[in-house]
């Protein structure tokens, strides 16, 4: 009988085979053995209210019974083809329905995928060259996604700043870089540069929400440059509402991209559009000239799809955004209430489906406001949280539908010592700064 292998063993053991011991993900010093419902279990048999859910595809939870139920039904009918099949075309129906800017989707596998084709079917389209995105904003792995998602260093917009290697220069000087949430920014970089084919945003970028108007703003600016706008709802996609975000702040974009809810927990994405602009991926269409090509081995595999739907079907029910919404408000308060009381500033910032704090008595509107005070307060904060029972991202935490009213209390003990870990920092922090003559870092403000 082989002996049961501790957290550490498999630690030990990932060091050997992956670069930085890790998948490149999250935290490689601890190992999900297993998920159900709101839980999961580490390696050591350490149990955990997760709001981590996958970086955010788990919405119904963790093997969700109907969810289960309609995957093991797909099984034993075949995994993947290559090919049509009945699941992936009415999951593409589902979508066309719930999305206001989809008449027509194509399959991927993930959602960094759906952008570059987005991207790429915005060039194909308007015959122009140069995208706009903004600092900050989390797009995939692409070569032009990974300009200016975490830059370094500041400087002057618009000018693209790589943050990996391996990028060609060339990628960099395709890219316009703008500060979210301003449009006074937008408005001139598209009358300064003419070949701007798309700007492509997270309608919520990370957890910053847009400004009033801002949206609005944008694709008032795109119809007038002619410039096609691009939502990447990879995020939050089925998630700030049944329509995503489309429907949550009434701005319906040009193209946009889907994914983790859409696959209920498998590999699958996919991007949307009218039928006049997906017309690209059909050759017979558009000529070889205009034809966007696009395969993948496992893309819209019945599966992932069969996962999908059920998924959706699930979120279709009476109530299920209205209780997802109340849970991500419990959340907010229990936190907010306790860093208040404890005179510890900071800042809830998101949207009830997806949100996390800032310790920062500072606006957090955009890439470079959006920082906390101290790096450390945050970092201790999360570590105590997972010390006492709660698992997360450093920078998210998403709710689930699958969240209950045990999961609350045993989340609002663990701020409450974690808040209570911070108190002795927050005040060493406050005395460092004042011993340099800071000021204005003590406050409250709440953002939802």
């Amino acid at each position: 009988m082989l002996k049961v292998k501790t957290q550490d063993e498999w630690i030990t053991r990932a060091r050997e085979v992956l670069p930085a011991g890790g998948f490149g993900n999250f935290d490689p010093g601890i190992i999900i053995a297993r998920g159900e419902g709101s839980r999961v279990w580490d390696e050591n048999g350490t149990e955990y209210v997760d709001y981590l859910i996958g970086s955010g595809p788990m919405l119904l939870g963790h093997g969700h019974p109907e969810v289960m139920e309609a995957v093991l039904e797909q099984l034993p009918k075949g995994m993947t083809f290559f090919a049509n099949n009945a699941k992936g075309i009415e999951l593409g129906e589902a979508i066309c329905a719930a999305v206001p800017c989809c008449e027509q989707v194509r399959f991927v596998t993930s959602g960094g995928e759906a952008d570059m084709y987005a991207i790429r079917l915005a060039r194909a389209v308007t015959g122009r060259d140069k995208i706009l995105k903004f600092e900050g904003g989390y797009h995939g792995m692409s070569a032009e996604a990974q300009m200016s998602l975490a830059p370094n260093v500041q400087v002057n917009f618009p000018q693209a700043v790589p943050d990996s290697a391996g990028i060609p220069q060339g990628v960099a000087d395709q890219m316009v870089i703008a500060p979210f949430n301003d449009l006074d920014a937008v408005a001139s970089l598209l009358a300064e540069y003419a070949d701007i084919a798309a700007i492509i945003v997270e309608p919520l970028q990370r957890i910053i929400p847009p400004q009033p108007g801002f949206l609005q703003g944008l694709r008032a600016l795109c119809d007038r440059h002619h410039v096609l706008l691009i939502f990447d709802e990879i995020v939050t996609g089925f998630r700030l509402a049944y329509g995503g975000a489309q429907e949550r702040y009434g701005v319906v974009p040009d193209i946009c991209t889907l994914g983790k809810v859409i696959g209920g927990g498998f590999p699958l994405a996919a991007l949307g559009a009218s039928a006049e602009i997906m017309r690209h991926f059909d050759k017979a269409a558009v000529g070889a000239d205009g034809w966007l090509m696009q395969l993948g081995t496992l893309s819209g595999n019945p599966v992932a799809a069969a996962a999908g739907l059920k998924t959706m079907e699930v979120l279709r029910r009476d109530g299920m955004y209205d209780h997802l919404r109340n849970t991500g408000e419990s959340l907010q308060t229990m936190q907010s209430e306790a860093l208040q009381k404890a005179g510890i500033a900071h800042q809830i910032c998101g949207d009830p489906t997806l949100f996390d704090i800032y310790f920062t008595a500072h606006d957090c509107l955009d890439y470079r406001s959006a920082k906390h005070s101290d790096a450390d307060i945050n970092a201790t904060y999360n570590k105590v949280l997972r010390d006492n029972g709660v698992f997360k991202s450093p920078g998210k935490l998403y709710p689930s539908l699958a969240v209950t009213d045990d999961d609350l209390a045993v989340t609002q003990r663990a701020v409450e010592k974690a808040v209570a870990a911070l108190s002795a920092a927050w005040a060493g922090f406050l005395a460092d700064l004042t011993s340099h003559g800071a000021r204005g870092l003590v406050g409250y403000k709440s953002d939802n």
